[in-house]
């Protein structure tokens, strides 16, 4: 294109705009690099976004979050971005998560590993030294993360194979024979779609202690958190651009990325690029020759974490209670056995929280019940594309499907709640096309790559590409989730800054 000769190239150009990537904007803007940020959708913020529906608010991806507590380390990165203070937040109830079993038993978990430790005794008092054992674990291999910690001395847990391979469904089930306890321990494992025989202890580690640092709502939805972060990046200079689809680039004869080329026919030139993309999303885009055979091979065969099945329901005026608290409903006995679910029985397990809404006060707006699914489950619609930027038909046979989905969910509900059925006003759902859509990613995955304690190294992915100025970020650098994701959008930008001094400023914050 004629164009490109006279264009603006920016330092960085980034490839969505989910958190990682505005994450990354910020960090390199607020260091006076000039940034550009494309995104492909009418709306930023990846997994943060929000829709509404007969005017209640819906999140997407963020029902909750960990480590807001003062001081803790999504505070202080928060703090760092200048956006703690503009965030409406809402802290969880003492007891914030409670694990549910089918036979009406409910254990709750307190905030602050003492309190949690306390709770879990008075349940099961004749197990105290297995549960001690258990929190004095999570402790200890969150200290194995430096970042996790803001720290930046070593990056000790990589080169420890003990921590990145010991699976987290066999340690917690050597700590004690009484299987209730066990379920109880690790009843929260939707968090991060846990498969028994992979999902490695140090991920339901970092999860688990930082929602027990201080647990939170958005209050009206996690996008507050783009929006802010998209603010913050305008201030220092940097740029957004929306209905970006990037489907190729353009390279130098040393193999360097000039431009970024879009399905509009624009192109961005930038110095630097970051893609926020799925690493296999990423390889298609950016040329399957242009990477090696090995790394190619190994990231397209890595297997993604489960999709998931999203009900939103709207109440009628007056008719449910907030809660100020999760509930991790199981209808099995064996937490972990949801994932490989029977259709039929579907679903087994599921996430329950109510939305805090600033204008709601005692009643709840909507609830929002979050299952799994495979992706299989919607294979004959894989063909198909939908978003507000691009809008596509299913067709009357998926909105069926979803119905009878809806009404599964619904079923199920009514024996935690009974009587709920009378107060539901309208009932939306979004299935793992929707993710895949929205999200860019294969599958509509949740949580991105999975973690495999059996081989720990072969599922990690470096922040740096064979392309020399292609980097990546996002979930599947380091761990998703909002602070698995923040932290992982410093480990890219430590490429570019020096991390001592990075880090600094956000313990400084």
């Amino acid at each position: 294109m004629q164009t490109s000769a006279v264009q603006k190239e920016y330092d960085f150009v980034i490839v969505g705009s989910g958190l990682g990537g505005l994450a990354c904007a910020n960090i390199l803007a607020m260091e006076g690099h000039s940034v550009a940020v494309l995104e492909k959708n009418h709306q930023i913020g990846g997994h943060l976004q929000v829709y509404s529906r007969d005017k209640s608010i819906y999140d997407t991806g963020v029902h909750y979050v960990g480590g807001l507590d003062e001081g803790e380390n999504l505070y202080q990165f928060f703090k760092y971005f200048g956006i703690l203070d503009k965030l409406k937040l809402k802290r969880l109830d003492e007891e914030f998560d409670v694990i549910r079993f089918g036979d009406g038993c409910e254990y709750a978990y307190a905030q602050g590993i003492e309190h949690f430790e306390q709770k879990l005794i008075e349940y099961f008092p004749g197990e105290a030294e297995a549960i001690r054992t258990f929190c004095a674990k999570l402790v200890e291999v969150c200290k194995k993360f430096p970042l996790y910690n803001l720290e930046t001395a070593g990056e000790s847990y990589l080169a420890d194979e003990a921590v990145l391979s010991l699976n987290a469904h066999d340690y917690i089930a050597s700590l004690t024979d009484n299987v209730r306890l066990r379920n109880v321990l690790a009843g929260s494992n939707l968090l991060y779609a846990g498969v028994k025989t992979k999902t490695p202890f140090y991920v339901h580690a970092l999860i688990m202690k930082s929602y027990l640092n201080g647990a939170y709502k958005f209050i009206d939805g996690g996008s507050q958190i783009a929006i802010q972060l998209s603010r913050s990046l305008r201030q220092h200079g940097g740029k957004i651009f929306k209905y970006k689809k990037v489907t190729g680039a353009n390279y130098d004869e040393k193999g360097r990325i000039t431009e970024v080329l879009c399905d509009n026919g624009e192109t961005f030139r930038g110095k630097e690029f970051i893609s926020n993309v799925h690493p296999s999303v990423t390889i298609d885009i950016f040329g399957q020759e242009r990477f090696l055979s090995v790394y190619k091979n190994r990231v397209l065969a890595l297997e993604d974490s489960i999709s998931t099945f999203l009900v939103h329901i709207s109440f009628h005026d007056h008719t449910f209670e907030y809660l100020n608290y999760n509930i991790y409903q199981h209808h099995i006995d064996d937490v972990w056995g949801g994932i490989d679910y029977d259709p039929e029985t579907w679903p087994q397990t599921y996430f329950i929280c109510t939305p805090s809404i600033s204008k709601k006060g005692k009643y709840a707006d909507s609830m929002s019940i979050m299952t799994y699914m495979n992706a299989e489950e919607t294979a004959q619609w894989a063909g198909t594309f939908s978003t507000v930027a691009e809008p596509g038909k299913r067709g009357e046979e998926y909105a069926q499907f979803k119905k009878e989905k809806e009404a599964k969910v619904i079923a199920r509900l009514e024996t935690v709640f009974p009587g709920i059925s009378a107060t539901i006003k309208s009932v939306h759902s979004a299935s793992p096309l929707t993710f895949r859509d929205y999200i860019g990613n294969r599958n509509g995955t949740m949580y991105g790559i999975m973690k495999d304690s059996t081989s720990p190294l072969r599922t990690r992915i470096n922040t740096r590409t064979k392309i020399p100025n292609l980097h990546l970020t996002g979930q599947n650098v380091s761990l998703h989730g909002i602070l698995g994701v923040t932290v992982s959008a410093f480990v890219t930008c430590f490429s570019f800054i020096d991390k001592e001094k990075l880090i600094q400023k956000v313990k400084n914050a």
